[in-house]
């Protein structure tokens, strides 16, 4: 690994720090003996070194005010708001990344890391997976395509205030991410521990909601954890600076073998693809009073199945009828090296759920 010889700053700002990669980001700070501003709508978990600044991303007055007395060098950038229509995710999502830099004009920010995606690759929502794909494994050199994506808009931003401001970059393109978070609109993790915890409540199938071409095909996917890693490796090594890296555990896997293994940490029986996708919002439609019967039986700390499961993403997700997983060989070749085993992901963060009382515990 090659660390910069240039002192760094050890205050940082994260942005959409109780997500479900702002909040890893802030995790990963603070151990390390950070002093973290963790903005974000509410207040968080204390922890060490970690103050919480409330400010409304979308309103370029009130992050000036929350941030006319802040001084960070460094600068996480995890937020996004998903909007009707590209267009408006456009306006919407570059717009908080041009209006919070804006808002740190003053400070002597020397780094500024942006967390988007592998819709990069595959486009946005609204033409996602259509027209010429790359192939995969997909690799940081390959083009932009031309759509309007607001992963663009947001680099477009990004790359302008380096330019007036000075500071150094890194892009940090993830897939599907698990990590801990509730009422977070792409959240796979808690998304399938809702469903299994369901499934066994009730003693009906696991059923896998997606494709055929999921099913069969080589995959990867994206613990918070090294995204956060990742994202601390960039902002202290040079080879870091002004980079674009693909961020994914390090495995690759295939849902029919994952499957079994997730159905059986939750003692529930494994279904796979048969004929057709049997998405989640068509198998749990109706299961808010269910959901409220299992965390008033099981003492769970919240009975609002809406800020649990994410239906549509994972949906979407494993839907897809093309093949996705990634190139990790720059960040690897530039000395970012850990990898995890995605199962064991899986099954850390289900622990971590079961902790902390948002799903039932799977002995039971």
């Amino acid at each position: 690994m090659t660390t910069s010889t240039q002192p760094h700053s050890r205050t940082a700002l994260v942005v959409g720090a109780s997500g479900i990669t702002g909040s890893a980001v802030v995790d990963q700070l603070s151990a390390e003996g950070w002093t973290v501003l963790a903005l974000a709508r509410r207040v968080g978990r204390d922890l060490p070194g970690v103050r919480w600044i409330q400010a409304d991303l979308r309103s370029p007055a009130d992050l000036k005010r929350a941030l006319a007395d802040e001084i960070p060098e460094q600068v996480f950038f995890t937020a996004w708001s998903l909007q009707a229509t590209e267009e408006l995710n456009i306006e919407v999502n570059a717009g908080m990344v041009r209006d919070l830099l804006s808002a740190l004009a003053h400070a002597p920010v020397r780094h500024v890391a942006l967390v988007t995606g592998l819709k990069h690759y595959l486009g946005p929502f609204e033409a996602y997976g259509q027209g010429t794909m790359p192939d995969t494994p997909f690799s940081e050199d390959e083009p932009r395509l031309d759509v309007a994506n607001f992963y663009y808009a947001q680099e477009d931003e990004l790359f302008a205030a380096s330019a007036r401001q000075g500071f150094t970059w890194p892009v940090h393109r993830s897939h599907t991410v698990i990590g801990h978070a509730v009422g977070n609109l792409m959240n796979m993790g808690l998304t399938l521990a809702a469903q299994a915890s369901l499934c066994k409540h009730l003693g009906i199938p696991f059923v896998f909601p997606g494709s055929e071409t999921q099913w069969n095909s080589v995959t990867d996917m994206t613990d918070a954890t090294i995204l956060a890693e990742q994202m601390v490796w960039a902002a202290t090594t040079d080879a870091g600076a002004n980079e674009a890296f693909n961020v994914v555990n390090g495995d690759v896997f295939r849902w029919r073998a994952m499957w079994p293994k997730i159905a059986a940490y939750f003692g529930v029986e494994p279904e796979g693809f048969v004929d057709e996708p049997r998405t989640l919002d068509v198998q749990m439609a109706g299961m808010e009073p269910v959901w409220a019967d299992i965390a008033r039986e099981h003492g769970l700390v919240e009975p609002d199945l809406g800020r649990i499961a994410s239906w549509w993403h994972t949906d979407a997700d494993l839907g897809r009828n093309i093949e996705v997983f990634t190139d990790i060989t720059k960040s690897r070749l530039a000395g970012f090296t850990p990898h995890h085993r995605t199962v064991d992901s899986f099954a850390s963060l289900f622990d971590r759920y079961r902790a902390e009382k948002l799903i039932p515990d799977a002995s039971i």
